[in-house]
């Protein structure tokens, strides 16, 4: 064979090799593989990594209903708003499973909006674990209990501010502006100290301490021991406590106890006050958060659009998304 052919019969060789394996690395996929097959839904987040900086808004439930009263969603709504770039996290007992939380926060429309909410299960067994409360939580029969959801939120709120940090509320307090300090306790009345907002970085000693005292002197049956009275107990073990009367902030170790008026302006014997009109509307330009003492309203009253009462402005202002829907007449369950 002349040279020349053979050289054009070996450029031939190897141009139909490369053909055949381009052609196989570039197969088409058949009929049955034509659609991309279904990705794995991404793991849920847990409560660690949505707290990991120490700086979340908590809130908790701790009976199992699911349809949450709109003072409570108001009072998400609002740490929401103040707090945007802080994850406000909401723990749920009625919520088991922790993969139906996403399902959950679209069954609330009106903060299904908010990118800094989450709904977390409340696991007290696994909460407790590595606390002072394990051993507590293990003996307690919650059936003989006679202020069982009370007391076992007096706990979780302690344990959960232990372990993660961040500000816990009471689901009844209404946010008008970021609390400046880290940390901190409120003074509800000149003899108390409150449980129902603080304050603490993770692992505080304070919390711990609480945790402590809440087992050694455990007395569920008495109201408010295991709660406002246990916090000035351990205050008053913490540093020299002193009385809250003054008219400032004042610092109690590396803990700031504010004033009555950041978070109690109207007192408890006037709870009724916030469901009244009033001539002049107060700006509460002291405080950073309303308590509406709904314990004692037991939910006699409620915000009715329309009514002008104080409710009903602090609605507007500070939780704007569910007062319009309210308005609306829409409903505020999905």
């Amino acid at each position: 064979m002349p040279k020349r052919l053979r050289r054009f019969a070996l450029l031939m060789f190897m141009f139909m090799t490369c053909r055949f394996f381009y052609r196989i690395a570039n197969v088409q996929p058949s009929a049955h593989s034509q659609w991309p097959l279904p990705s794995a839904p991404p793991p849920p987040i847990s409560p660690a990594e949505v707290l990991r900086d120490g700086n979340g808004i908590i809130f908790i439930e701790t009976t199992d209903r699911m349809k949450p009263p709109s003072l409570v969603l108001c009072t998400i709504e609002s740490a929401a708003r103040v707090y945007r770039h802080r994850p406000v996290v909401f723990f749920m007992e009625g919520l088991r499973d922790i993969t139906a939380m996403r399902d959950a926060l679209k069954r609330l429309p009106t903060l299904s909006s908010f990118h800094n909410v989450h709904l977390f299960p409340l696991q007290m067994e696994r909460l407790f674990h590595g606390t002072p409360l394990r051993r507590w939580y293990e003996k307690v029969n919650p059936e003989r209990e006679r202020y069982w959801t009370h007391v076992s939120s007096d706990g979780c709120r302690l344990a959960l501010i232990w372990r993660h940090g961040g500000i816990y509320m009471d689901s009844d307090f209404i946010s008008m502006r970021p609390i400046p300090t880290g940390n901190f306790l409120a003074a509800e009345s000149s003899d108390f100290s409150s449980n129902g907002i603080f304050g603490l970085t993770p692992r505080h000693s304070f919390a711990w301490k609480g945790m402590e005292s809440f087992v050694r002197n455990y007395r569920g049956a008495k109201w408010g021991h295991q709660g406002p009275q246990l916090f000035t107990r351990v205050l008053k073990q913490y540093c020299i406590a002193p009385r809250f009367q003054s008219t400032e902030d004042v610092k109690c170790g590396d803990i700031s106890i504010l004033k009555v008026k950041r978070f109690y302006p109207i007192p408890y014997e006037s709870w009724s006050r916030y469901y009244e009109v009033w001539q002049n509307v107060p700006k509460f330009r002291d405080s950073y958060a309303l308590h509406l003492w709904n314990y004692l309203n037991r939910g006699q009253k409620t915000m009715v659009p329309g009514s002008n009462t104080l409710v009903e402005h602090l609605y507007q202002l500070y939780c704007p998304t569910l007062y319009g829907a309210l308005r609306r007449n829409e409903s505020i369950y999905g």
